[in-house]
């Protein structure tokens, strides 16, 4: 998924205030230097991290629409990297993570339409941040 870099930079900004449309947002800013997996990683902590204030008291009424809307920016930039004819990702990995961004999409109405908790979608996003920093033991970093 090469797109993040973008989207990290660019949700910095309002949440709602994208006329190019998400994939241009999302792929319009790449660093060079930075890792790809880094910057996925920024991107779904940032969509977390917006989840999460939608839950606090003092978020406005508008909190909760505009983070299940930047999640899904960040998901749909997934799922267009994901189908790229040029990502190598393996295909079983890339049915499993297309899996998981449907739920994510469905997951996203339930919160809106039936009042739903988004709780579920950070919990997501963090499993997949885990996922793209895995903790390595000791042994394999080195240290003692």
């Amino acid at each position: 998924m090469q797109n993040a870099a973008a989207l990290a930079d660019s949700a910095t900004l309002a949440p709602l205030n994208r006329p190019q449309g998400a994939v241009a947002a999302y792929g319009s800013v790449i660093r060079g230097t930075e890792n790809p997996r880094d910057i996925e990683y920024r991107v779904l902590a940032r969509a977390a991290a917006l989840l999460d204030s939608a839950l606090l008291d003092e978020a406005g009424p508008a909190a909760l629409p505009a983070a299940i809307h930047e999640n899904r920016l960040v998901w749909i930039a997934f799922t267009t990297d994901l189908a790229d004819h040029n990502n190598h990702f393996d295909d079983a990995l890339k049915a499993r993570l297309l899996s998981l961004a449907r739920w994510v999409f469905a997951e996203s109405d339930r919160v809106l339409r039936d009042g739903r908790s988004p709780q579920a979608l950070a919990d997501i996003n963090r499993a997949v941040m885990a996922g793209l920093r895995p903790v390595l033991p000791p042994a394999a970093t080195g240290l003692s």
